[in-house]
């Protein structure tokens, strides 16, 4: 492999497109993409597909930056060790991989107290789907998967299930949305918008089995993987959304939205996937010790 390409490609992945590559390595955009083919070439996959104006990574590709992001980051390690410019004290590497039907606010508040251990951390974290990162922490190349659902059944990965805790379901819309949402709760979801998780989401299930069992019939109007994504449609109005009840107030103040409706029916659970047994890692256990106050678990 030549890494003079795959750092254009870090480098394109990073920026998140060839012109912005192009401005930060002083080079031409007709360059950067030769020299993008011929790694994909090399591979014999594609490791960008359009989207819009921009650049999105396949699958193919987010692997290869995961890989990339570790080779190069290395590479800076070893120049600062040459250097003599590491500090006395060695930093822990904590790699955390993020199932992406997690809500990233619930991530973040999971994720936050690993950074305030007594020992400097530095985190290197992924967003993948689930099968994915279970994959990368057979290999070792995860200390940890935060995930909506445990292992799932038939996936051949040594690993162990770590109850985080779980919440409830909240149902958000913009004001001008929830004004016309009249009535009673659910009731009053019949017939409106809605933007919902994909079937693949262990979410987007449980809220289409919960809808049906109250006969409640929204019109669905987008179907998503990104729950970011998805709450960004929301604020605009273009549909009713869910969310972790325990997330209500920074989800309102962030989105400009409004709770409608709430239920303890729908349960949305939170895993950390580990392939330790007994949790032992300090940043691991700083999760699971804060993910009591926040989700008011016992772990």
């Amino acid at each position: 492999m030549n890494y003079k390409h795959l750092y254009y490609f870090w480098v394109v992945a990073k920026a998140g497109g060839i012109l912005r590559a192009g401005e930060q390595l002083n080079t031409t955009p007709q360059t950067l993409s030769g020299q993008i083919k011929l790694l994909e070439e090399r591979m014999g996959k594609p490791l960008f597909r359009k989207q819009g104006r921009s650049l999105a990574l396949t699958e193919t590709g987010k692997l290869a930056l995961s890989y990339a992001d570790e080779i190069f980051s290395l590479g800076a390690e070893l120049e600062e060790l040459l250097r003599g410019e590491l500090p006395d004290q060695p930093t822990l590497e904590f790699r955390v991989g993020v199932a992406d039907a997690v809500p990233k606010s619930i991530a973040y508040r999971l994720l936050e107290p690993a950074l305030q251990i007594p020992e400097p951390v530095k985190l290197v974290c992924r967003e993948w789907k689930l099968d994915s990162l279970l994959a990368e922490l057979a290999l070792h190349r995860l200390d940890l998967v935060i995930a909506d659902a445990p292992i799932p059944a038939g996936v051949s990965v040594k690993a162990f299930n770590h109850h985080l805790g779980q919440s409830g379901t909240s149902f958000f819309a913009a004001p001008p949305l929830a004004a016309r949402c009249q009535g009673r709760f659910p009731a009053l979801l019949d017939g409106m918008p809605m933007l919902v998780f994909g079937e693949q989401a262990a979410q987007g299930g449980r809220v289409s089995r919960w809808l049906r069992a109250h006969k409640v019939v929204p019109r669905v109007v987008g179907e998503f993987d990104d729950g970011a994504l998805m709450k960004a449609f929301g604020r605009q109005g273009r549909g009713v959304f869910t969310g972790p009840t325990v997330m209500e107030h920074e989800i309102e103040a962030q989105f400009g939205v409004q709770v409608i409706g709430r239920t303890t029916e729908i349960v949305e659970e939170f895993y950390a996937i580990s392939i330790e047994r007994r949790i032992t890692h300090p940043c691991v256990a700083a999760i699971t010790q804060s993910a009591r106050d926040l989700l008011g678990t016992e772990g």
